[in-house]
């Protein structure tokens, strides 16, 4: 090796870099210098190393013909060369993809035989089956120039196998922290960099020392993962024999437990999965789990019946994708068996999920939709994957079918709920003989725990704790809310008999015991109504506005779709519910709604809206992991087997337990930029006591696991108080040495120092997350006094506008942009002026009597300005792009008299007249805006005219062109209105026409005026009149 070490142990080449390739060179790898790289290369654009993948496409391959073994021809070998470097035209992941079956499959050339003839034979890049007869290569700074020649980057470790670029390592010094290693490493991915380097690599690497964290091409920041080797005798051993002389740092252990040669081939053939245009590689314990699977399976019993064993990996922890790499390994490694494999749920959504991952891997899965087609399944043997719901195994058991063999595996998906009942039994009549692995991400009760017998061993384990201390799942935090409730005995008594005239006594009795149970009395319309405000004061204070979602729990059908119309009534957020056809049962005792008239009306239209069950479901679920919708209501539906990361919080207003408690708040678990933790809120009092150190639980059946299996589940929010208190003395700490704290110039002066900016800004956004969730929690909110929370909120105030300074002034970017959201959310919720954020009831501004008797009951003038303001700006928002110029226009007025009143130009009394003279004109449809006169009268015309000339003022002068733009405000009415068919709201292709048709009127005005209007403009008009069009016209 070439370099040489520099006197400065700090340095990021001593301290990461150079140790790193040495260790790697002892592990098998030859160094290469950078100069012997670009010459293999043939330009800096090039990354395969030419001359050994030639001459290793030589070595590995030959082909059989009449008993004589064939060397490729040389054209061949260059075919293979040219083909494996793929265009990127499809984009990075794609084009990963179709290398990675390159690598995986091979290619196949025609070859001109002796007797004149010419056949196909197969030609390998890899030699998986004998990984000695590969050869590896490490290389540095790594100069790669984009395609335009524009940038350049020089990745700090690149490891080849065969020439190919394998894995890329990005060094960083102890100082620095790798989630810069991690963002340089993105960026050089992107299209404007260095991507062909990224479409080979298979595993990437970001590391300082002490700290490593791995993931494969295109892994986003947050899901990069931490390594933690679980067959230490096989890695001390290699860290004893090639390090020597120095500490073992965990760069050394990740370096041999991801690339040492062997291991990063295994796991580039068995753990890399390519899901829904995502590539992903394993996190450690599912590479430990399929080992120790494979383990096990390959042991007998007495019966010569393979072991199997039960997985338990904690919800959010990748075990549907586990399973998957499971079924790969064993159909890829047994193939000299005939192995099958068979996926069975209890759930018909868990069934789908399981199904739809399987289909984007290279197995030929089949997803068994009915007993009957089990059974053709089964009997053809064709599919190397079954996936079914066990209830199916009756009609299979029924018709006598019986496969014996030894060498089937059925992997059972949350098997604490599956596996013990008489359905499992008939599985086993069916498959008498097969392997059976459990997976669950609960862990086991104690009671399942005698009876596991029966499934085998726990194979491998990888409990919550473990999942949040690597960071693949966040914390869960837990709020227990009383809402208060007042039964008024003598008006239900009356209320009872009233409706209760045509039943005969024993009836009247047998309903009344149910009534008057508290699951009864929790669903009375009073206490749904004040958890509904609750809810909606909380998540609209609270989360509205970062990006987060919330899902809500509750017992009934009934009870959710009264949920989302009197969160309909209330405005602001968007909610859906999604719940099964009134006929099945579903919720707390599976209780019977088909006669409810709320409930079949909800169902009915909803399929009026999607047409079936399945489309009903699949829409709303994709808009609420899109972002679309701010609280999805369900009553069981969703509550296992649904991943949506950008849920947060869980409101509970529903009787769980044991398992189904665990895996509805592990729906918040799930890790999405920005987000710390998941929040339960529970109305139910389910978690009766949560000690102080989190390791004793009672109430909702918690008390029936061992203390070390769910510790760590869940925290109390009262936890948030010690925090914030921490992350007030870590901000204020830093400012110590200043001697004026409230001389903003001294401060900003003292920020200067770049990493003592840096702190400050990572120390603001931990003390603003801490502050948030006790702002937004009750319980924790009234363990302070108010002088405390003053202190806080001046606190954060003060330094954030520090922050926004000093970035001026320093010219820095955003500074933990995932966080944005959430600060300013808690500037402007908790810290803005009292009045504005006033939660009135829901009354429709236009409805001026009501409007009426709601400012009437306001105490204050400014109070019922502020209340007409929050009715406006409500109104203004939900109907803004119906016409957004005209909206636009109030809500400038608006903001122009809060500002002269912040000012205090105008008086309480001024600024109530003022306000009620622009409700005035807001209902008479008055505003201030002058319409050219060919598109009056035409209100279509005119909200198009809105958006058209916001986007044409940069272009061209209005005054000049109006003719010219009313007729193009005309033609688009015109436009729209021709293709305003029944569907056409939610049918993309008439989308698509419309454009097509605004983008040639476009063309035809330039030919017929003159006038050129540039493309990202025409696409900007286009983008605005389908949204203005799609409130309009329905």
């Amino acid at each position: 090796m070439s370099y040489q070490l520099q006197s400065d142990p700090y340095l990021e080449n001593n301290a990461s870099k150079y140790p790193a390739i040495e260790l790697l060179c002892k592990l098998g790898y030859t160094y290469l210098s950078p100069e012997d790289c670009v010459n293999q290369r043939g330009g800096l654009q090039n990354v395969l190393l030419r001359d050994i993948l030639r001459t290793q496409l030589h070595k590995l391959n030959q082909f059989s013909y009449a008993g004589i073994a064939y060397k490729f021809t040389a054209e061949n070998i260059e075919r293979a060369i040219s083909e494996l470097d793929e265009p990127l035209t499809e984009g990075l992941i794609r084009t990963s993809e179709k290398i990675y079956d390159a690598f995986m499959l091979g290619k196949s050339y025609l070859e001109k035989l002796v007797d004149g003839t010419s056949k196909s034979f197969n030609l390998r890049y890899i030699d998986w089956e004998h990984p000695e007869n590969n050869v590896f290569h490490v290389t540095e700074e790594f100069s790669c120039d984009s395609w335009d020649k524009q940038k350049n980057a020089r990745p700090d470790i690149v490891l080849f196998v065969n020439g190919i670029p394998f894995a890329v390592i990005e060094c960083k010094a102890p100082t620095v922290d790798t989630e810069q290693a991690i963002e340089q490493m993105l960026r050089n991915q992107g299209k404007d960099y260095i991507p062909q380097l990224f479409k080979f690599a298979q595993i990437v690497m970001a590391t300082n020392k002490n700290a490593v964290k791995y993931a494969t091409t295109g892994t986003p920041k947050n899901l990069w993962c931490v390594w933690r080797e679980q067959d230490a005798e096989w890695q001390n051993k290699l860290l004893d024999q090639y390090v020597v002389g120095r500490e073992i740092t965990e760069q050394d252990r990740n370096i041999v437990s991801l690339l040492e040669p062997g291991r990063l081939l295994k796991l580039t053939k068995y753990f890399i999965l390519y899901d829904a245009n995502i590539k992903k590689i394993c996190r450690y314990q599912q590479f430990f789990a399929v080992e120790e699977i494979i383990k096990t399976i390959q042991q007998s019993d007495s019966a010569g019946n393979r072991h199997g064993g039960v997985i338990w990996h904690t919800q959010g922890s990748g075990k549907s994708l586990t399973m998957v790499m499971v079924a790969k390994y064993i159909l890829m490694e047994m193939s000299r068996f005939n192995p099958r494999v068979v996926i069975v749920t209890d759930r018909k959504e868990l069934d789908k999920q399981i199904a739809k991952t399987f289909a984007h891997t290279r197995l030929s899965p089949a997803r068994a939709t009915s007993g009957k087609h089990l059974i053709e399944l089964i009997n053809k043997g064709s599919a190397d994957v079954i996936t079914s719901i066990i209830n199916k195994f009756n009609t299979v058991e029924s018709s006598g079918l019986k496969n014996v063999s030894r060498d089937i595996f059925v992997l059972i998906d949350e098997s604490h709920r599956s596996n013990y009942g008489s359905l499992a039994t008939k599985m086993r009549v069916v498959f008498p003989n097969a392997c059976y692995i459990g997976f669950t991400g609960t862990p086991l009760m104690k009671s399942e725990k005698n009876t596991m017998e029966k499934f085998g061993k726990l194979i491998h384990k990888y409990t919550i704790k473990d999942g949040v201390d690597d960071h693949a799942i966040v914390p869960l935090i837990y709020e227990g809310r009383f809402v208060e409730q007042n039964v008024d005995d003598a008006n239900i008594d009356l209320w009872f008999d009233q409706v209760t005239k045509s039943l005969n006594d024993a009836q009247k009795t047998d309903l009344k015991k149910k009534w008057s149970t508290i699951k009864r009395l929790n669903s009375t319309d009073a206490r749904i109504r004040r958890i509904a405000l609750d809810i909606y004061q909380h998540f609209t204070e609270g989360y509205k506005n970062t990006g987060f979602k919330a899902m809500l729990a509750c017992n009934y059908k009934k009870d959710a779709v009264r949920y989302q119309q009197i969160f309909e009534q209330l405005g602001d957020i968007t909610t859906a519910v999604v719940i099964s056809a009134p006929d099945m049962r579903e919720g707390a005792d599976e209780v019977d709604e088909s006669t409810d008239d709320m409930v079949v009306s909800f169902w009915n239209k909803m399929m009026a809206q999607y047409g079936n069950a399945d489309d009903y479901e699949d829409t709303i679920k994709n808009k609420f992991i899109d972002g679309e919708i701010d609280i999805l209501i369900v009553c069981s539906k969703l509550l296992t087997g649904f991943d949506a990361p950008r849920t947060q919080v869980l409101y509970i207003d529903k009787e769980l337990k044991e398992h189904g408690l665990l895996q509805a708040i592990a729906r918040t678990n799930r890790l999405f930029e920005g987000k710390d933790f998941g929040l339960i809120v529970d109305y139910r009092g389910l978690i009766q006591k949560l000690d102080s150190a989190m390791e004793i639980y009672s109430g909702a059946g918690l008390e029936n696991y061992d203390n070390e299996d769910i510790h760590g589940v869940i925290v109390d929010v009262m936890a948030c108080v010690s925090r914030l208190r921490e992350t007030y003395s870590q901000l204020c700490d830093i400012f110590a040495s200043v001697r004026n704290k409230e001389d903003a110039e001294e401060i900003e002066v003292f920020l200067a120092d770049n990493e003592i900016r840096t702190k400050f800004y990572d120390a603001l956004c931990s003390f603003g997350r801490a502050l948030g969730i006790v702002l937004n929690s009750e319980k924790a909110y009234t363990a302070f006094d108010k002088q405390e929370i003053d202190r806080y909120n001046s606190a954060f105030i003060f330094y954030s506008k520090v922050r926004r300074s000093v970035k001026r002034r320093y010219a820095d970017s955003i500074d933990n942009k995932e966080y944005e959201k959430q600060m300013q959310n808690l500037l402007d919720t908790y810290m803005s002026v009292a009045g504005i954020k006033q939660i009135t009831n829901p009354v429709d501004i236009l409805d001026r009597d009501e409007l009426e008797k709601e400012l009437h009951e306001l105490g204050t003038t400014r109070s019922k300005a502020d209340a007409i303001v929050s009715h406006m700006t409500k109104s203004i928002k939900v109907n803004r792009d119906e016409n957004p110029a005209y909206y636009d226009s109030f809500s400038k007025r608006i903001r122009d008299t809060l500002e002269e009143y912040k000012n205090r130009v105008i008086s309480d009394a001024e600024y109530l007249a003022r306000m009620k003279s622009i409700m005035d004109d807001y209902r008479k449809g008055t505003t201030n805006i002058t319409y050219p006169e060919k598109i009056k009268g035409n209100v279509h015309a005119q909200a198009f005219y809105g958006v058209i000339t916001a986007i044409l003022d940069d272009v061209m002068d209005i005054n000049a062109n109006i003719d010219i733009i009313s007729d193009i405000s005309l033609r688009v009415t015109e436009i729209v209105d021709a293709h305003n068919t029944v569907d056409w709201q939610t049918n993309k292709d008439i989308h698509n026409k419309i454009a097509q048709d605004i983008d040639d009127m476009f063309y035809e005005i330039e030919k017929s005026t003159g006038i050129t209007v540039d493309f990202d403009s025409v696409d900007k008009i286009i983008e605005n009149v389908i949204t203005v069009a799609l409130r309009r016209f329905r």
